[in-house]
């Protein structure tokens, strides 16, 4: 929870400090609407997650935790491309040195987040389970 909590403060810090999104609502609210977008898709992802892996057996447990991953990631990529896009302008500024930020670099950085996660979440599996 810290790191969520902690990186959630410092995106919020960034939005205020933009000269070009500080002055938008949607801009100020994007760091807050992709962390409970997060919240709905983890939902979704926990209803939908039984009619994909459905678990009988011990064995399957490990399938649908994997499962969950991948439920995860897949949905909550459109929306992160959608959000960055309703919320964000075509091009901003976040200061010196980044007046030309375009809104899908934003959209870009999160979904690196989301399939490194996978990535991750995937590799630790196997070097625990084997």
């Amino acid at each position: 929870f810290g790191s969520f909590a902690e990186s959630t403060c410092a995106a919020l810090v960034l939005v205020a400090a933009s000269p070009d999104l500080k002055d938008s609502w949607a801009g100020q609210m994007y760091p807050m609407l992709i962390s409970s977008a997060g919240i709905v898709v983890g939902l979704v992802t926990l209803l939908t997650q039984g009619i994909f892996y459905k678990v009988k057996d011990m064995p399957d447990v490990e399938k649908a935790l994997k499962g969950i991953l991948v439920i995860s990631t897949v949905l909550m990529t459109p929306v992160v491309i959608y959000l960055s896009h309703w919320c964000l302008p075509e091009v901003f500024s976040m200061g010196p040195g980044y007046e030309h930020v375009k809104w899908w670099y934003c959209a870009v950085s999160i979904m690196l987040g989301l399939w490194s996660g996978l990535i991750i979440g995937y590799v630790t599996e196997y070097y625990t389970s084997h």
